[in-house]
């Protein structure tokens, strides 16, 4: 018999009522991929949250195995980039949307959507940047090719106690940025300014309708919220300034005008994590791995095991989150 392994299955009725629970697989249950992975970490992300909640349609091929993103080795390959004992991380791609994902003890992939473990890395080290982590050097890497530097000012990070957020604060700061966090949780400032953001603002001064042009306050943003928050942040953001915005925290929505693209030279740089190309996926590890204070990296995560999956889902897209949820495959909570 073939060997089972754990996995989250999430299911619809006919009446496409979603349910979730934990089973038993083996890999003749996986789908098609030339490469097969012992998955050893993983995360939740709100993305994942969403996906096992049902609050947004994450999940849109039935019976799934959530989970956008892992790092693990390679147990078997027909990929000539990878070989038994290569160790490998994986974001995005549609895993965990349209094809099997990472909570699970084996993921079946493609090995063009797989990028080595960088050198000196552990899996849960990489699994404590995640998806949410490579997003935010995405969103730094677009800044610094639209020339937001230190020296053009301050810099804002909306939803900056979450997962992207809190990444972004890290890097931001330690590459010299005056970083200004957005957060809804107060009691979350020291944790912030202990990654380096310099001045704290409570969400409220930019999740409610504002002005189409406002005092001019920063010279780029990474957004991850969306909605009222991301016309905000726009609308004071400094002549010649560019937002990256990678979320939708408060909504897909963007109650916006053209006026700060129009009289201010304002630019909107959209973030794609799921489908980036491979040599942009590269840098962006290279630069984690290199740039990101990896002595931060347990005061932004928690490590949970397999069975916490799933509460700590619900507790994410309820706003009970801070910084980065790991997960231990070989732990049990």
């Amino acid at each position: 018999m073939p060997e089972s392994f754990r996995a989250i299955l999430v299911t619809r009725n006919e009446d496409k009522s979603q349910s979730v629970s934990e089973t038993e697989l083996t890999e003749t249950d996986l789908m098609e991929g030339d490469v097969t992975v012992a998955v050893e970490a993983t995360t939740v992300n709100y993305k994942d949250g969403l996906a096992i909640t049902g609050k947004s349609p994450v999940v849109r091929r039935f019976p799934l195995i959530p989970g956008i993103d892992f790092a693990g080795t390679v147990l078997s390959s027909e990929h000539p980039d990878w070989h038994p004992g290569d160790k490998v991380v994986l974001n995005g791609w549609g895993v965990g949307e349209t094809h099997h994902g990472a909570y699970a003890g084996r993921a079946r992939v493609k090995g063009d959507w797989l990028v080595p473990l960088p050198e000196g890395m552990t899996s849960l080290q990489a699994m404590a940047i995640g998806t949410a982590g490579y997003t935010a050097m995405l969103c730094v890497i677009a800044l610094e090719r639209h020339g937001i530097v230190p020296e053009r000012g301050p810099v804002v990070v909306t939803g900056a106690a979450g997962g992207v957020g809190s990444v972004a604060v890290s890097i931001l700061g330690k590459l010299g940025y005056h970083v200004v966090a957005s957060t809804g949780r107060p009691a979350e400032a020291d944790y912030l300014r202990d990654l380096g953001a310099a001045e704290i603002i409570d969400r409220a001064e930019l999740s409610e309708p504002g002005k189409p042009l406002g005092k001019e306050r920063w010279a780029g943003g990474v957004d991850a919220v969306g909605s009222h928050t991301l016309a905000n942040v726009l609308a004071q953001t400094s002549y010649g300034g560019a937002v990256a915005a990678c979320g939708l925290a408060q909504g897909m929505d963007l109650p916006a005008s053209v006026a700060p693209f129009i009289l201010r030279g304002v630019s909107l740089l959209g973030i794609d994590s799921v489908m980036a190309p491979k040599v942009i996926r590269m840098e962006a590890w290279r630069r984690l791995a290199d740039e990101l204070d990896h002595e931060k990296l347990t005061s932004l995560s928690t490590t949970i095991g397999f069975s916490d999956i799933v509460p700590a889902a619900h507790d994410i897209v309820a706003g009970k989150v801070r910084g980065r949820l790991v997960v231990d495959m070989g732990a049990e909570s």
